[in-house]
């Protein structure tokens, strides 16, 4: 093929077909044919056009590089005030700004393509300024953007122009959580089954899987995740492998099964696909390890993030989503001054939902993390205000595992302020909900806890949970060993040896030795007594007043059974708590189910 023609079908499968693989690999071959023949025009437009329709479309260092220095060396070949060399420095500045998380500079060359004649120019500046603001401090000019581009896309002649701004005013409704984000999308999913654009169709297919995780459609959300990431494979997407992971860390957390992503989060979190500015993974590697039961690697993961300090992370379009798992993993983790940090960062995007990227997944209302937050560092009045507002949020999106999940947590920011009533009252109406939804409801009573080396591993229908050993949850393996049964407290005191001897109710002092102490007090009592004598009586006396009651009954030890009913509540109490950090769920499913006293139980039902 010539230069010509290869790259004719680069641009073709670029601007109309939205074929990322094929354009690239149809640019490489027109650029390298036409520097063998000299071929100036055609070399400097397969420069351009290999940066694709994103920015920091190509993540390894050196396919990056090798676009930028041909981009740079096109730039040489033109005359420097020309639209083509307005492109160039567009699609430059666009790369440099988006991977410094700035855009200072791509919206001053907006400002100098809005007055070119040639709408293509305006359309792609558009296009890149709008991908460098996609953080949750731009959702007004976003919009503003999106506008501008649809009306210059019907211009610029190039169908492939009008899906993607279509495509990008859809992807900010949804990150502002407008109520007609929907409507849009559906829009876009009717004009391309007439209109094909494989890029745009992968992105759609992702937001589809996100809607169907916010309808807690699982099982159905899985398998479009696994169809979606094929897709994305197929169009030459780099994203399409750090996009299923988000989709699955948000499946397996609203089924309660994060800890099972640890090991693969732990090989993700390095990938050199995922993009320079993206740390999400980072966080939601802390909440996976913390639940795994492996805190090292759980604070090694936020520490990473906190090195620096929280605000010199960059507002990428996975921030919001990587703060959220960072109040999640502080909260784990029991840590006040991360949660602290956290909280002041996050409060001014309180009203936003919480979403990656280009809307391909949702964790709710940026309220739950806010409140996760206050209760880590103890403020529960703070905690019941952001909880209630994400409830209410949530209801507003349509994301009823996360409706759910708020109001468990807003239900134990009750329970901790006294509230108990109340907090009983939403934990009614949670199930209810889950019941008549059909989905996240508390998993079925199968509670199993057996001990996995120095952890303890704890399921919970199909949620299963790590959490640190201790006397508690030897205590509550026995119980659920023994669904319905009750057990006497110092039965449990004495299979976990608690106890070196099982000490029986007994008097402090033998009958027969209270007996020869007052026959000894009333001797002394009377006669004259010398100076040891006095002593001697004066501890009789103390000894037969601690030894008897009222009436002069002896008094006894408490015995085994008292002893044993406070340590095994107190025992269970802490084990229940470490159990509700680390999966809510499962936690108040043990709170209400758990009994404790002189004779306890764990009943089902």
């Amino acid at each position: 093929m010539t230069p010509e023609s290869l790259l004719a079908a680069g641009t073709r499968a670029l601007a109309e077909n939205g074929d990322l693989r094929t354009s690239r690999e149809r640019f490489a071959e027109a650029y390298e044919a036409a520097q063998r023949t000299g071929d100036v025009h055609t070399l400097v437009a397969a420069a351009l056009g290999a940066g694709g329709v994103w920015v920091h479309e190509h993540r390894t260092a050196a396919e990056a590089e090798l676009v930028r220095s041909r981009i740079r060396h096109a730039l040489t070949l033109v005359e420097p005030k020309s639209d083509i060399a307005l492109r160039l420095r567009l699609r430059l500045t666009a790369e440099s700004d988006y991977q410094a998380n700035d855009h200072a500079n791509v919206l001053e060359l907006l400002d100098e393509a809005r007055q070119v004649v040639d709408p293509v120019v305006r359309v792609e500046a558009l296009s890149l300024a709008h991908h460098c603001v996609l953080g949750p401090d731009h959702v007004e000019l976003r919009k503003e953007l999106a506008t501008e581009m649809i009306s210059e896309s019907l211009r610029s002649g190039r169908r492939g122009d009008l899906m993607m701004a279509l495509l990008w005013q859809v992807v900010d409704h949804f990150l502002a959580a407008d109520p007609h984000a929907v409507r849009r999308l559906t829009d876009l999913r009717e004009r391309l089954k007439h209109e094909d654009h494989l890029a745009v169709r992968f992105v759609v297919s992702a937001v589809e899987v996100m809607l169907a995780i916010r309808d807690g459609r699982f099982a159905e959300a899985e398998q479009l995740a696994g169809a979606s990431a094929q897709l994305g494979a197929e169009a030459g997407d780099v994203d399409a492998t750090a996009w299923y992971g988000a989709q699955l860390c948000a499946i397996r957390w609203y089924q309660g099964r994060t800890a099972e992503l640890f090991p693969l989060l732990d090989h993700l979190v390095h990938s050199p696909t995922l993009s320079t500015v993206d740390n999400s993974f980072f966080s939601a590697l802390a909440v996976a390890a913390a639940l795994s039961g492996d805190r090292r690697k759980a604070q090694g993961a936020l520490s990473t993030l906190c090195r620096n300090g929280l605000e010199s992370l960059p507002l990428s379009s996975t921030w919001l989503v990587t703060m959220s798992g960072v109040a999640d993993a502080a909260h784990l983790l029991g840590d006040a001054d991360v949660a602290r940090e956290v909280y002041e960062i996050l409060l001014p995007f309180a009203h936003l939902p919480l979403m990656a990227s280009l809307a391909v997944t949702c964790f709710g209302s940026a309220h739950h993390p806010l409140g996760l937050a206050a209760l880590t560092f103890g403020d529960a009045g703070l905690a019941l205000t952001h909880l209630k507002s994400a409830v209410r949020d949530n209801l507003a999106l349509g994301h009823w595992p996360a409706v759910l999940s708020s109001r468990r947590k807003y239900a134990e920011a009750l329970e901790r302020a006294g509230e108990v009533e109340e907090a009983r009252r939403q934990l009614a109406t949670c199930a209810r909900e889950a019941a008549e939804l059909g989905v996240a409801a508390p998993p079925e009573a199968d509670l199993s806890v057996r001990r996995e080396g120095r952890k303890w591993l704890v399921r919970l229908g199909g949620r299963s949970v790590l959490v640190d050993g201790g006397i508690g949850m030897a205590h509550l393996a026995v119980l659920a060993a023994n669904p319905g049964r009750e057990i006497d407290a110092a039965e449990l005191v004495a299979g976990t040896n608690a106890l070196t001897e099982d000490v029986t109710a007994q008097d402090r002092l033998d009958p027969e030795a209270l007996r020869q102490y007052r026959t000894r007090l009333a001797e002394l009592r009377g006669r004259d007594l010398g100076a040891a004598e006095i002593a001697e009586r004066d501890w009789l006396a103390g000894e037969i007043a601690a030894a008897t009651g009222l009436g002069g009954r002896p008094r006894s030890f408490p015995d085994s059974g008292e002893r044993a009913r406070i340590a095994v509540g107190k025992a269970i109490r802490r084990a229940v708590t470490a159990l509700a950090s680390a999966d809510p769920v499962i936690g108040e499913h043990v709170r209400g189910h758990v009994r404790t006293g002189r004779r306890c139980s764990y009943s089902p039902n």
